[in-house]
């Protein structure tokens, strides 16, 4: 690549390919494209560019028109970057439960972000993107069916791969899907250039669209109508809407995927950490659940298997996500030891900071029993009925945390609770116990607490620690603390 470009854009694509050393099993040769490399940090500046200079050659897109699209970072970071080089003004809707460093890095490169509501999902940011567009004469994207998205990635991330492999055997390619821009160019290239290429592709355990073998209900222009009935909120910020892309379906009708792969939210959380701390390669969630797919392959695959897996983007946009949960701002004690161990330049002043750490179903007996078991197993006194993806139910897991105060999470979203609704109808049994429909719901010592509020304000006022006491719990109440800051700050009281 040169060292010297007429502008930014120019850096876009040309990513590196890193083998994996430490996390692949023995035998297997496992690889990286680490689109964090792209000047904006992720894949997305590919589909940006490709869909921006797409628009132009049509003439589609006018000097100084505002551009406007639904995202939930990425694309929205990468289209800041490119309009801000081109001079088009930009509108981005984004669900307002994504994180916040996204919004803040938009607005910075001079973008306007509308939040839309987090109940109304991904479809709801889209409904406004288009609404806004429609009202205002403004060009919008559409990425989940542009097909200026899928030929970007046709011309530049697949060739570049092709280029990359040409000396060696590439076995599987493992990707997300997303808006399908990049399943949907790559793999057709794959398939002409090198068929011997198996495309496998991953989605969230708890949200399987593809897996679920529904179709997707769409209006003549491709666009979806409505989210789809296998979606389920998930860990994984972009990489699976709710609803099924235009661009995904045409790689499942012209059969581009070989395998469809399911990944759980903890082992994305589990691959991302162990990347950084293993192999010093910076992703986020969706990085490391496309990781934990490739891993699954690499666990059945014969000794000399190649797989390479897309790692979309960099880490540092989820600082705000539970990806960061259990990393400390402040000095944990082992840190505050090493500062102690030498008389100079020590930071004593302020006190140490531990580690931060629809209708109801019926209620069915064999749900009543297994809540009634839960609640009152003495070995484990704290519970919480919780959903994985549930801003409250993290907030409520960092101050347990924080607190040091073990405690047991039924995750009724997550694929263990999934088969035969089995989530559902515990839901509906611990909602009839209570009379509260609400999620969390903790118990202690077989005592309804209360959900995320409820918990706060015990905090506050000794009760939660009495209750502790009463059953035995270990724990670290700081009555400095204010158990309402570990909400996110969008969800503070203002």
């Amino acid at each position: 690549m040169p060292d010297k470009y007429a502008n930014i854009l120019g850096t876009v694509g040309e990513t590196p390919v890193v083998k994996l050393q430490k996390l692949a099993p023995p035998g297997i040769h496992l690889y990286a494209k680490l689109e964090a490399f792209n000047p904006m940090g992720s894949v997305k500046d590919r589909l940006a560019l490709g869909v921006i200079e797409e628009a132009e050659r049509r003439g589609a897109l006018r000097p100084g028109q505002t551009v406007i699209e639904a995202t939930s970072g990425n694309t929205g970071i990468g289209l800041a970057m490119v309009c801000a080089q081109k001079g088009y003004p930009l509108v981005v809707t984004m669900a307002e439960n994504f994180s916040i460093e996204r919004r803040r890095m938009m607005r910075f490169l001079g973008a306007r972000v509308v939040l839309t509501p987090a109940a109304q999902k991904g479809s709801g940011m889209l409904a406004k993107a288009v609404e806004l567009a429609e009202a205002n004469g403004w060009f919008l994207c559409r990425q989940f069916e542009n097909e200026a998205n899928a030929d970007i990635h046709s011309r530049t991330t697949a060739l570049e791969i092709v280029r990359q492999f040409r000396d060696e055997p590439l076995d599987y390619w493992v990707t997300g899907f997303g808006t399908g821009g990049t399943l949907k160019g790559v793999a057709r290239v794959l398939r002409e250039l090198r068929p011997d290429t198996q495309i496998a592709v991953c989605e969230p355990d708890n949200s399987p669209l593809l897996g679920s073998n529904v179709a997707q209900a769409r209006d003549v222009a491709g666009a979806p109508v409505d989210s789809h009935p296998a979606f389920r909120p998930h860990l994984m910020q972009g990489w699976t809407p709710d609803f099924i892309s235009k661009l995904t379906e045409d790689a499942v009708n012209d059969r581009l995927i070989d395998r469809v792969l399911a990944v759980s939210g903890a082992d994305a959380l589990g691959c991302a950490r162990d990347l950084a701390r293993r192999e010093g390669v910076f992703t986020g969630i969706s990085g490391g659940a496309t990781l934990a797919g490739a891993l699954q392959l690499a666990a059945t695959s014969a000794a000399g298997t190649t797989i390479l897996c897309m790692l979309p983007d960099t880490g540092e946009r989820y600082l705000s996500t539970p990806l960061f949960a259990d990393i400390p701002a402040d000095m944990t004690e082992e840190e505050l030891a090493i500062s102690q161990s030498t008389p100079g330049y020590r930071f004593d002043a302020s006190p140490t900071a531990a580690a931060d750490a629809e209708a109801a179903p019926a209620v069915e007996r064999e749900a009543e029993l297994f809540v009634e078991q839960v609640i009152g197993d003495p070995d484990q006194p704290v519970v919480m009925f919780a959903l994985e993806w549930c801003e409250f139910c993290w907030s409520v897991r960092n101050l347990l945390a924080r607190c040091g105060i073990a405690y047991r999470s039924i995750d009724l979203d997550s694929a263990t609770y999934q088969q035969d609704d089995r989530g559902g109808k515990i839901r509906a049994a611990v909602s009839s116990r209570t009379g509260s429909k609400t999620i969390p719901q903790v118990f202690i010592g077989g005592r309804f607490i209360g959900g995320c509020a409820e918990l706060f304000d015990a905090y506050r006022d000794g009760t939660l620690s009495t209750a502790l006491a009463t059953c035995g719990v270990d724990h670290e109440l700081d009555p400095d603390i204010d158990p309402y800051t570990f909400l996110p700050s969008w969800l503070q009281p203002r």
